[in-house]
């Protein structure tokens, strides 16, 4: 039981990170499709940090320069969208969709050029930090906390500090909701939708070196992050854009995805003789159940998607 409350606090911290980027995003008026991409960016930020750092760097500066490397790879990568949905007005789904494909692409063929010329015999994509990932873990009894669960709540408390409690959430809102009215008294629309992208850059790739390090010492990023900027996506949808709920939504599937780490250690589990493959598919199938059931009632922001257009009306 204790193995399976740590995988969904950790699996939960990853969806609430990235869902809480996608919900900056589109508080701007900025769909966030590239999440997944974002996500891999980070990841390989992080990545790399936690491979090249000396083995006698503190736990501490472990922990800070990791973080920080995956937010600003992350931060970089969301400027695509940011350029192109907001300075050039270009679709944001096709561009957020390219920005996948190109994420995962783009990291494999970086780790493996980079394994090939530390060892002409390593052609992998793989990225190892055994030894760096301890900075992250903390014994508790049988219980092993992770720093980033206390990252990801303080990152859905300040959220909902920034979002609803200051002037500049209030502002990012107003873009999203209704841009010409925020522009007419004097908020600059493009420079709050930039803002809301970079937030969803930030969060998002950290996201990312969060969920490669969830539980194992390595990463073939050839893999990506397995749909995770998807679910995150569901999680921002069912939590209605608002953090509160967003909360709520990833301990329902990050409990779902723990599930497929931890079955069999449960009896009742284990006597459905169920394939594994099932218990793995559970968060996505659970995803479009709730989509299916409670989509029609969501309320997005009213200007998400719809490029801004200064001189309309």
């Amino acid at each position: 039981m204790a193995l399976l409350v740590q995988y969904t606090l950790i699996f939960a911290s990853v969806l609430v990170l990235v869902a809480l980027g996608g919900c900056f995003s589109e508080h701007s008026g900025v769909i966030n499709i590239g999440l997944e991409g974002i996500m891999v960016m980070g990841a390989l930020g992080g990545a790399l940090m936690l491979n090249f750092l000396p083995p006698e760097t503190s736990a501490f500066m472990v922990v800070l320069l990791t973080v920080l490397a995956a937010v600003a790879l992350g931060a970089v990568y969301s400027l695509l969208l940011a350029v192109a949905a907001v300075s050039f007005g270009a679709d944001q789904t096709i561009v957020g969709t390219a920005m996948n494909l190109l994420g995962t692409a783009a990291a494999t063929v970086f780790v493996k050029a980079m394994n090939t010329s530390i060892n002409p015999n390593n052609v992998s994509s793989t990225i190892q930090y055994i030894a760096a990932k301890k900075a992250f873990l903390v014994k508790l009894g049988g219980f092993e906390f992770n720093w980033f669960m206390l990252l990801a709540a303080v990152a859905l408390a300040c959220s909902y500090v920034l979002l609803y409690k200051t002037r500049f959430g209030l502002r990012l809102m107003a873009c999203g909701e209704h841009p010409q009215a925020a522009d007419s008294v004097g908020i600059n629309v493009y420079k709050m939708r930039y803002a809301g992208v970079l937030i969803s850059g930030i969060l998002g790739g950290l996201g990312g070196i969060v969920y490669i390090t969830a539980g194992v010492s390595e990463w073939k990023f050839e893999n990506g992050v397995a749909g995770f900027g998807f679910l995150s996506l569901a999680v921002m949808i069912f939590g209605q854009w608002r953090p509160s709920r967003i909360a709520l939504a990833a301990l329902l599937f990050g409990l779902f995805r723990a599930l497929s780490n931890v079955y069999t250690g449960f009896d009742f589990l284990m006597a459905l003789n169920l394939p594994s493959s099932v218990y793995n598919m559970l968060p996505y199938i659970i995803s479009l159940v709730v989509l299916a059931f409670t989509s029609g009632k969501s309320r997005a922001p009213k200007a998400e998607g719809i490029p801004y257009d200064k001189g309309q009306r």
